[in-house]
């Protein structure tokens, strides 16, 4: 089981605490049950959250956030949204085939061109349908 994002918002109804799971061949509604037990028990005795919030315990979805390095290898050849903090020429967001990782540097290719984009370029990543 991996931990791929947790949150911690105000939401309508009051403050939620969103845990994002995964593990490989994807999550079930039992997978999501266990760990949100898990994680009860764990900060009720831990006293951690300041505020009553809910707890929800899910799938990321077929679009994913990408975060870590691993990630990025293992999607390789899937299609991805990529938010840069700096644009590259003149795009801001990216959308194309993740082609794998050298080093720190993350290799995409678009409809015309592969480019090369440093990690620390990288708000945001997912996958993409």
């Amino acid at each position: 089981m991996e931990l791929v994002d947790v949150e911690y918002r105000r939401e309508g109804h009051g403050w939620v605490l969103r845990f994002f799971i995964d593990k490989e061949g994807g999550v079930g509604i039992d997978d999501c049950a266990k760990v949100s037990r898990e994680i009860s028990a764990y900060l009720e005795v831990e006293d951690l959250v300041p505020n009553a919030y809910h707890l929800e315990v899910s799938s990321p979805g077929l679009e994913r956030p990408i975060k870590k390095k691993e990630d990025f290898l293992r999607f390789a050849d899937r299609r991805v949204r990529i938010k840069l903090r700096q644009p590259l020429g003149d795009q801001r967001v990216l959308i194309g085939t993740l082609c794998g990782l050298e080093g720190n540097t993350v290799v995409l290719a678009l409809e015309n061109e592969k480019v090369c984009i440093d990690m620390e370029n990288i708000s945001k990543a997912r996958l993409t349908l």
